[in-house]
C-alpha cells in the first residue's frame, strides 16, 4: 500500500487558521491560507496531509454538527475542494479525522431528540434513557465519550447511523477525493464497524488508508486482516523522547525488537504502525526534550526506526507547546511556515527513506544497545541500512560486528568504509547502506 511507503504530515485546521474557539456561525475563508503552505510541504518531502476535524462542529471539531459541511470558521466546501486539487497537484494524498464514535449536542439528529424526544426517529442513534436527566437538564439521560457529555455517544450498531456516516465517506472522496481516514478514539469503537467501515471504504478505493487512534493495549485488535490497515504506536512514541531524557535506549530497543523484529514472538511483524514524535493532542517534542540537541537525533531515530512517520505541523521547525498550558497551546495559529536547520534535516530524511525499501519496509535487528548508543539493522530485498545514534556529551567508538566494510552515509551520499568499531561525535546519529560485498553477490 502506499502509505508504507509514505511520510504523513498532520494539520489542525481549526488551530492553524486560527479560528474563534466558539462557532460564531460566520462564514471565514481561513482555509485559503494552507495555500502559503504548499511549497513548504513539497519541499518537506510530505506525502500526504492528515486534516483534523474540520467539519461544521460546535468548539473544536470532534463536537461535529454536521458531517457533510465544512465548518463555516474555515470557509466552504469548494474552499477545501480546490485546496484537495492543489495537494493532488503535487503528488500530495489527502487524509480526513474521521470522528464517528461521538458527536456534539450540536448534531442535528441529537438536536431533533432533544425537541420530540421518544418521538424522534433518530432516538435509536444514540444511547438514551428518557427516564433520568443530566447535567445540561434536557430531561433525559444519554451516554457520552468517558464522561465528557459535550460529545453524544453513537449507538454504530444501528443500521442508521451506519449509512449515514458511510454516506458522508463517500461524499468527502466524491467531493475530495480523499485517499483515507484516521478514525478518532478507534480503540473505544464497535469492532462489527470497524470491518463493515473496511469493506465500504475498500470498495470505494482499493488502496484506502485506514489507521486508528489507539493508546494502549493489543494493537491487533483493530488492526489486521479484516480491520484497520494501522494504528497510532504511542508505545514508541513514549519510548522515542524518553530515551532520550532518562539517557536509557534500552526502552525504545526494547519496544522496537518486541514489535518488528525477526524474532518470531515479534507481536507486529509485518504491521506498518503510524510512529510520531508529537501530536494535537500531546507536549511537542522540541519542548519535552530536556536537551535540545537531541532534537536532531530524535527526528533521525522516528525517520529510521519501523513504521510510517508522521510530522505535526510546526514542529519540523521546533515550535514549543506544553500540554498543562491547555489544548490551544498545542494547536497554534500560525501565519506561514518557517525552515530552519532542521527542517533540513526532516527534508532529507523523507528523501532518504522514501528512496530505502528497508527502511520503509525491513525489520529490526540491534547491533549495538548501551544507555546512550544505539545500532540497529534493517534488512529488505538485499538492501542493509544501519543507523547508530550517540546522545552522550562525548563522542564513541561503537562496535560492529560483522557489519565493516564499504558503505554509503545516506544523508550525505558521501561514500565511506565502516570499520569493526566505529567512531561516533558526540550528539550525532549516522545512517548508512552497507554495500554488498563479492562473496554476498556470488551467493
Amino acid at each position: 500500500m502506499w502509505a508504507e511507503t509514505s511520510v504523513l504530515y498532520q494539520i489542525y485546521p481549526l488551530g492553524l487558521c486560527g479560528a474563534p474557539a466558539e462557532n460564531d456561525g460566520r462564514v471565514e475563508h481561513r482555509l485559503e491560507r494552507l495555500n502559503d503552505w504548499l511549497p513548504h510541504l513539497e519541499r518537506l518531502g510530505v506525502d500526504a496531509v492528515l486534516f483534523n476535524p474540520l467539519f461544521q462542529s460546535d468548539r473544536h471539531g470532534y463536537d461535529t454538527r454536521d458531517f457533510t459541511q465544512v465548518d463555516c470558521r474555515l470557509g466552504t466546501n469548494e474552499d477545501f475542494r480546490q485546496l484537495c486539487e492543489a495537494l493532488r497537484a503535487q503528488g500530495i494524498r489527502v487524509l480526513l479525522d474521521g470522528v464517528f464514535h461521538h458527536v456534539g449536542r450540536g448534531f442535528w439528529a441529537f438536536q431533533d431528540v432533544l425537541r420530540q424526544r421518544e418521538n424522534s426517529p433518530y432516538l435509536g442513534w444514540f444511547y438514551i434513557d428518557l427516564g433520568r436527566d443530566n447535567g445540561y437538564h434536557d430531561g433525559l439521560w444519554y451516554e457520552g465519550w468517558e464522561g465528557h457529555y459535550e460529545l453524544v455517544k453513537l449507538n454504530l450498531s444501528n443500521p442508521q447511523v451506519r449509512e449515514h456516516l458511510f454516506s458522508c465517506v463517500r461524499g468527502w472522496v466524491e467531493q475530495f477525493g480523499i485517499d483515507g481516514l484516521r478514525l478518532d478514539v478507534a480503540y473505544c469503537m464497535d469492532r462489527d464497524f470497524l470491518r463493515a467501515l473496511r469493506d465500504f471504504c475498500k470498495g470505494l478505493k482499493p488502496d484506502f488508508f485506514l489507521f486508528g487512534e489507539i493508546l494502549g493495549g493489543d494493537y491487533r485488535t483493530i488492526v489486521g486482516e479484516g480491520m484497520l490497515d494501522s494504528c497510532t504506536n504511542y508505545e514508541c512514541y513514549k519510548g522515542l523522547y524518553s530515551s532520550f531524557n532518562d539517557a536509557n535506549l534500552f526502552e525504545i530497543n526494547y519496544s522496537l525488537n518486541r514489535q518488528f523484529s525477526d524474532d518470531p514472538y515479534a507481536i507486529y511483524k509485518g504491521l506498518h504502525l503510524v510512529s510520531f514524535a508529537d501530536n494535537h493532542d500531546v507536549t511537542r517534542l522540541a519542548t519535552i526534550l530536556r536537551e535540545k540537541r537531541h532534537l536532531p537525533l530524535a527526528y533521525t531515530l522516528l525517520f529510521t526506526m519501523p513504521g510510517i512517520p508522521c510530522l505535526y505541523y510546526g514542529s519540523e521547525w521546533g515550535i514549543q507547546g506544553d500540554k498543562r498550558d491547555g489544548d490551544h497551546a498545542l494547536r497554534p495559529a500560525l501565519e506561514r511556515p518557517e525552515e530552519n536547520e532542521l527542517t533540513g534535516l526532516i527534508a532529507a530524511l523523507a528523501r532518504m527513506r522514501r528512496g530505502s525499501g528497508a527502511l520503509c519496509r525491513g525489520g529490526y535487528r540491534t547491533v549495538h544497545i548501551a544507555n546512550r548508543q544505539l545500532a540497529f539493522l534493517r534488512e529488505w530485498a538485499g538492501e542493509r541500512v544501519l543507523t547508530a545514534i550517540n546522545l552522550d556529551a562525548n563522542g564513541c567508538d561503537i562496535p560492529l560486528s560483522g557489519l565493516d566494510g564499504e558503505a554509503e552515509e545516506l544523508l550525505s551520499g558521501t561514500p565511506c568504509r565502516l570499520e569493526g568499531r566505529q567512531h561516533l561525535p558526540a550528539f550525532s546519529a549516522r545512517v548508512w547502506r552497507l554495500r554488498e560485498t563479492r562473496e554476498e553477490n556470488n551467493r
